[in-house]
């Protein structure tokens, strides 16, 4: 399966801007003959939390019908990335998983609110998990800070996931925590990590971009610079169950005592 990252820098608070900018990317990932495409996190508004209830999305429904849209219009499977999704009763930062039919699959919202970014006082956090199941494969979203908690990507494997995908607004301050967690998140669940960070920067913050997918052996097998990019990689079904074959981990585990 042929992957893009959509490496995207995001205009704060500027909904109308993001999404003329993620369609460009999502036509380019097409063109390109990708077959699954990853927007980041938050990717309408940016980290723009004290706005929210002007530019959050009600129900996430223009991001639905955009998404659903594009993957119908371009045959590509998206894994939305997420968005601010105003509840009713609460924003939730909400990915959204759309088939190359148009249809949304599944919705997974962020469940680690990151309290550095004062996430906790304008978001509330999600109650469900991220499995889902694209082309006879199951997979599972995480969002950001989802990264530095391994038993929550771990009971997604334990579950069937084979590609993990992460997308995220992380900090530059805080590159070599993106990359050492994510390899290690790759080979701890033999599974491939597909992770999809924003570039540029908010009022308050420079982003890391270095958008990565990494491979169940821990291997790069494609990343970004701090730039806007589109990053490509393949991803081989086959790898995972010969490394799984090659170190039974999952066999191995003494669940007796954890």
């Amino acid at each position: 399966m042929k992957i893009a990252c959509l490496q995207m820098n995001i205009t704060f608070g500027d909904p109308e801007a993001n999404y003329d900018r993620a369609a460009n990317f999502l036509k380019k990932a097409s063109d390109a003959g990708c077959e699954l495409a990853v927007l980041p996190e938050l990717w309408t508004t940016g980290y723009d939390l004290t706005r929210l209830d002007e530019i959050a999305d009600k129900g996430a429904e223009r991001a639905k019908s955009f998404l659903a849209h594009a993957a119908k219009m371009y045959g590509m499977h998206i894994v939305g990335g997420s968005v601010a999704n105003d509840t009713g009763s609460g924003v939730k930062n909400t990915m959204i998983v759309v088939d190359k039919t148009g249809h949304v699959i599944h919705e997974y919202s962020k469940l680690h609110l990151f309290r550095l970014m004062n996430e906790e006082k304008y978001l509330i956090d999600g109650d469900s998990d991220g499995l889902f199941e694209l082309a006879g494969e199951k997979m599972a979203g995480f969002i950001c800070y989802d990264i530095r908690f391994p038993e929550w990507f771990r009971k997604q494997v334990l579950n069937g996931a084979r590609i993990l995908f992460v997308p995220a607004e992380w900090p530059l301050a805080r590159l070599d925590h993106w990359r050492t967690l994510l390899i290690a998140r790759a080979i701890e669940n033999q599974a491939y990590v597909v992770a999809c960070n924003r570039s540029g920067s908010d009022p308050d913050n420079q982003f890391a971009g270095h958008s990565i997918i990494v491979g169940p052996w821990g291997e790069v097998i494609a990343e970004a610079g701090e730039s806007e990019e589109i990053l490509i990689g393949d991803v081989d079904f086959k790898a995972i169950d010969e490394i799984r074959r090659r170190i039974p981990v999952f066999e191995d585990r003494r669940t007796a005592f954890y």
